[in-house]
């Protein structure tokens, strides 16, 4: 197909802020003419950071399974299929990125095919260079709102703290974990954080991301406990239209919402078996293919995983795949109990206290040094969350509940006894909470299928 080419921009200064932006994106321009190609990709070429060609429909979905891409620009007149009908198997297949549609006919039931096919954008050839980039923005902007919104919805859900000043305190115990975590930050290594519920491995792995070359793409995180086990799939990958009862529409996985940055799976040990071999695969092989989906798609996500399991203990019981287990663990970052970090006790609390006054409209207060003292002697089974959820209450009620030292507390061979500071802590909450294991799992910060799987150990 002939056609004329773009008249040259008058002006491109309105652009060059955008443009900043646009150097991690990337963009497929499909088109069956080698002018309009070159066009287009000189005028990208120097503005994105990366532009690929295809000249047809069967050379663009060979580039499709290579790499992700932001946005494809797609002529419709391709040889051998209509652009506006590989749109539609574009979003049937699960393609959620935007694409602009490109024809040389003024035809309005073509542009009302494109729109309800799915196209972001529909261009009138010929154009200015000024039109291409204007749409090409817009596409941009929608999706960095898109991704935007979506992260901070699920921040209010799963609020942290961001960048290795979140992890508050100086203990030597807490020295070697800032060390590790700016190293590992260097790298795009799959880490896994181990340790105990409340202990902060959200934060250390949001700091790994804040301090990394992703930072400026998005931290995702999923609490793979609290998901069921017949969704997660989808939340993970995304679905097509009708790919299950009640998938009245496509969606998007987390993976697509943390392309380019990290995905933090917190409570990996609670990953169905099913989904382990799923992600073990996806690992692997770095790409998904959402449910109901007929390709699959690259992604470019670290995976950051976090448990307060043992996880060699579950690959013994079989419930947790060993492959996995090797593949998450290339590198383990063990985060500290605070009875091992009690020096941070006071600055913890002061941090608290800053962050949490303002919310609750009450006025900041520093604790006595006998309060001090005896938040010092106590042995914190919920670790750092259990420490901010009593200044919580203290800052509210102005009282604390007496907290007895729980070194006194012992095994069989005289040492303390974890497990026993466990217990007695588990039961108390689940008696507070009138034995409502959804509401205690969610003051313990653990996911009601670990609380459930605790007392049963017990024989609650």
């Amino acid at each position: 197909m002939n056609m004329p080419t773009p008249s040259p921009p008058e002006r491109d200064e309105p652009y060059t802020e955008a443009f900043g932006g646009w150097q991690a994106r990337s963009i497929l321009i499909v088109d069956d003419e080698p002018g309009i190609r070159s066009f287009l990709h000189k005028t990208l070429s120097v503005r994105c950071g990366h532009v690929d060609l295809a000249g047809s429909v069967e050379e663009a979905i060979l580039l499709l399974g290579q790499r992700p891409y932001d946005l494809i620009i797609l002529d419709n007149a391709l040889p051998g299929k209509y652009g506006v009908d590989w749109l539609q198997e574009l979003r049937d297949s699960g393609f959620h990125n935007d694409v602009i549609l490109m024809t040389a006919f003024a035809d309005l039931d073509t542009a009302i095919r494109a729109l309800r096919a799915g196209a972001s954008d529909f261009l009138l050839k010929p154009f200015r260079v000024n039109q291409i980039l204007t749409a090409i923005g817009r596409c941009f902007d929608r999706a960095h709102l898109r991704r935007e919104n979506f992260v901070l919805r699920r921040e209010r859900e799963t609020h942290g703290d961001t960048g290795i000043d979140g992890m508050v305190g100086d203990s030597a115990a807490l020295q070697p974990i800032r060390q590790a975590i700016t190293r590992l930050a260097a790298v795009p290594t799959t880490v896994l954080i181990t340790g105990e519920s409340g202990t902060g491995k959200e934060i250390a792995a949001r700091a790994m991301h804040t301090l990394s070359n992703r930072s400026h793409n998005h931290f995702v995180p999923i609490n793979c406990g609290a998901v069921a086990p017949d969704i997660i799939e989808s939340e993970l990958f995304g679905h097509v239209k009708g790919a299950f009862s009640g998938a009245a529409s496509s969606r998007e996985g987390l993976f697509f919402y943390a392309q380019g940055g990290t995905l933090f799976l917190d409570e990996i040990g609670e990953l169905p078996p099913t989904m382990q071999v799923k992600l073990l695969r996806v690992l692997e092989e770095r790409r998904i293919r959402p449910v109901g989906a007929e390709r699959e798609i690259p992604v470019d996500v670290r995976v950051i995983a976090a448990t307060n399991r043992n996880l060699e203990e579950a690959i013994a019981d079989g419930s947790f795949r060993a492959d996995l287990y090797y593949r998450l663990n290339v590198v383990e970052l063990k985060m500290p109990p605070l009875r091992d970090r009690r020096e941070d006790i006071p600055a913890l609390v002061a941090s608290f206290v800053r962050q949490l006054a303002p919310q609750l409209g009450v006025a900041p207060q520093q604790p006595d040094a006998a309060l001090l003292a005896s938040m010092q002697a106590y042995g914190w089974p919920g670790n750092v969350r259990e420490l901010r959820n009593l200044v919580e209450r203290w800052l509210i009620l102005g009282s604390i509940p007496a907290m007895q030292d729980t070194s006194a507390q012992t095994g069989e061979d005289g040492d303390i006894s974890l497990e026993a500071v466990e217990k007695r802590h588990i039961l108390k909450v689940l008696a507070e909470s009138d034995n409502n294991k959804s509401e205690a799992a969610r003051r313990l910060g653990v996911s009601r299928k670990t609380l459930e799987r605790k007392c049963a150990e017990w024989g609650v």
